[in-house]
């Protein structure tokens, strides 16, 4: 049996963060380096873009790899990468193309692995419960960013809703926005593409009102 942990022993306990700034800050405030996000929507709202956007930006604080196992290395993901500009940060990130989940367990037990690994998607990584468990539980140190698809404005799947309730940062996008809730602060919504953003929520305004 574990000794229960003092007040003291608590409040001594050092964590690392990530100093977020700006609008990461007024949306995921200070969150730690290790831990799950959860990022949902439905297919064609921004959330390759969003992902990709939080890929460039977590760079600065470590290294990422992201694993394409639903649409792999293909051109749609090359514009991503270009659009927003992922050679400034090439030397700390790469992608994967389809890489099972075994595989990518043994590159994570590897010397200097990546720090933070984003799997898109969930739905197609194979995880059951306790696989998602074991995961989080043998990489205690590591940060691990599903993407998910929606089952209208929830993960869609058992496993998928499961790690929503355990995610520590939990993003719903929907109209190149993405609505965020995180334990760490922030809360202020995100917006992917200002331009499409626009667009979506004004004819959605428009349909609402006719």
């Amino acid at each position: 049996m574990k000794r229960a942990i003092s007040i003291a022993a608590l409040l001594s306990k050092k964590f690392k963060t990530m100093a977020f700034d700006g609008q990461w800050a007024d949306a995921i405030g200070t969150p730690e380096m290790s831990g799950v996000w959860l990022v949902w929507g439905q297919s064609g709202h921004g959330k390759t873009d969003f992902t990709i956007q939080i890929m460039k930006y977590i760079s600065r604080f470590g290294h990422v790899v992201y694993n394409t196992l639903e649409e792999g290395t293909r051109k749609s993901m090359q514009d991503g990468a270009v659009r927003h500009g992922l050679t400034e940060v090439a030397r700390r990130v790469k992608f994967l193309d389809r890489e099972p989940m075994d595989e990518l367990i043994e590159r994570l037990k590897q010397p200097k692995s990546p720090d933070v690994i984003i799997i898109d998607s969930l739905q197609y990584s194979g995880l059951n419960k306790e696989a998602y468990k074991q995961l989080k539980e043998q990489f205690k140190t590591k940060l691990f960013v599903f993407i998910s698809h929606a089952d209208g404005r929830l993960p869609d799947g058992r496993v998928a809703k499961f790690v929503r309730y355990d995610a520590d940062v939990k993003i719903f996008v929907e109209g190149y926005v993405a609505k965020i809730k995180s334990r760490y602060g922030g809360g202020a919504d995100f917006t992917i593409w200002h331009k499409g953003a626009k667009d979506y929520w004004n004819n959605n305004k428009t349909r609402a009102n006719t």
